[in-house]
């Protein structure tokens, strides 16, 4: 088991990174652990086990590893303590970036060929709630702003942020 006191033995922090505290088996003291894939995250490899670097620095400040690590601001290569912050599996959801397959550029909402409408909606609790089907584009958006600000309260992300 991976634990605090584990970490902070062989890792020093610095600015959302993790580096190696002490030299051995190819290991350069003060080189910086993990890589960053395709997708953006930090993968670490400690004890066989490849881990997000993110989980890993969570684990590090607090003590403990929570089943969801929020990245704030949505980059997944911040892994700055002061970006991560526990989550439920909604919570994680609520702050996920614009979808690449949305029409509109606005989280919730998308566009009605049939009634020629802008449809508005969330979901809180692993329900959808329907805000409303609007005319003009920024009526639907501010519907879904305003119940984010509602119902996601911090966890709520900036429309302005896509993929």
């Amino acid at each position: 088991m991976i634990t605090q006191a584990y970490l902070q033995e062989r890792y020093k922090y610095l600015d959302g990174n993790l580096y190696f505290a002490k030299e051995g088996f190819g290991i350069i003291k003060g080189s910086k652990a993990g890589c960053v894939k395709k997708n953006g995250y930090v993968n670490i490899r400690i004890k066989q086990k490849m881990l997000k670097l993110h989980r890993v620095i969570f684990l590090f400040h607090h003590g403990y590893m929570p089943e969801y690590i929020d990245h704030i601001d949505g980059n997944p290569s911040n892994n700055k303590i002061e970006n991560l912050r526990a989550a439920n599996a909604s919570q994680n959801a609520w702050n996920a970036q614009l979808r690449k397959d949305n029409v509109t550029g606005i989280k919730g909402v998308g566009f009605n060929k049939r009634s020629g409408k802008f449809r508005a909606r969330i979901a809180v609790n692993k329900k959808t709630i329907h805000l409303g089907h609007f005319i003009d584009i920024k009526d639907a958006e501010a519907a879904v702003k305003n119940a984010r600000q509602k119902y996601h309260k911090e966890f709520s992300c900036d429309d302005s942020r896509s993929n």
